[in-house]
């Protein structure tokens, strides 16, 4: 299907890290993304990076719609293969969460009727099948790093010591640690 610039309806911001978008790749996000205009109302806004590192093409789109955000990265060694598979996540995510996406709390001003009225048969529940309570102890963040590695996890919530609010520190790509703490 041809699509004339900008008229999918759907707002793109392209930009680039490590790579200048050429035309082709323009219209090849455009193209591909704006498939799911099928769900989004017209000006719906979608934020663009596509980025090169080392030998990863890498893709990462946004949509903020009222309440949430969608949002998906993909890498390949092809920036084509990448917008292929990051437009294929979205729309698996879109069909996923369609009921929560449009509960009263988020609102559904940003999507289609259609896309509303629609039944997918993937709908699936989230289901909670574990809960677990611990004492959060206060430590320093360089505490919590060494205390997730040894329980093996991806991830540690603790009080921290020299703030008393509750953080998690979290295990990145390439051997590096987040924190992630509340805004006061």
């Amino acid at each position: 299907m041809l699509r004339e610039k900008g008229v999918t309806g759907m707002k793109f911001t392209i930009v680039g890290k490590n790579i200048d978008i050429t035309e082709g790749l323009r219209s090849a996000v455009e193209d591909k993304i704006g498939k799911l205009e099928r769900y989004f109302t017209p000006d719906t806004e979608v934020h663009v990076t596509l980025s090169v590192e080392k030998e990863r093409q890498k893709i990462e789109v946004t949509i903020p719609v009222k309440g949430s955000i969608i949002r998906s990265e993909q890498a390949s060694n092809d920036m084509y293969v990448s917008i292929d598979l990051v437009e294929e996540i979205i729309e698996r995510q879109l069909k996923k969460y369609k009921n929560k996406l449009i509960d009263s709390k988020h609102g559904a001003s940003n999507f289609k009727q259609e896309f509303l009225e629609k039944e997918f048969s993937d709908d699936e529940e989230i289901k909670i099948v574990r809960s677990k309570r611990f004492d959060i102890k206060p430590m320093y963040p360089e505490d919590a790093c060494i205390q997730m590695e040894l329980l093996g996890h991806g991830f540690y919530v603790f009080c921290n010591a020299e703030t008393d609010q509750v953080n998690v520190v979290y295990k990145r790509k390439g051997n590096t640690y987040g924190l992630i703490e509340p805004e006061i």
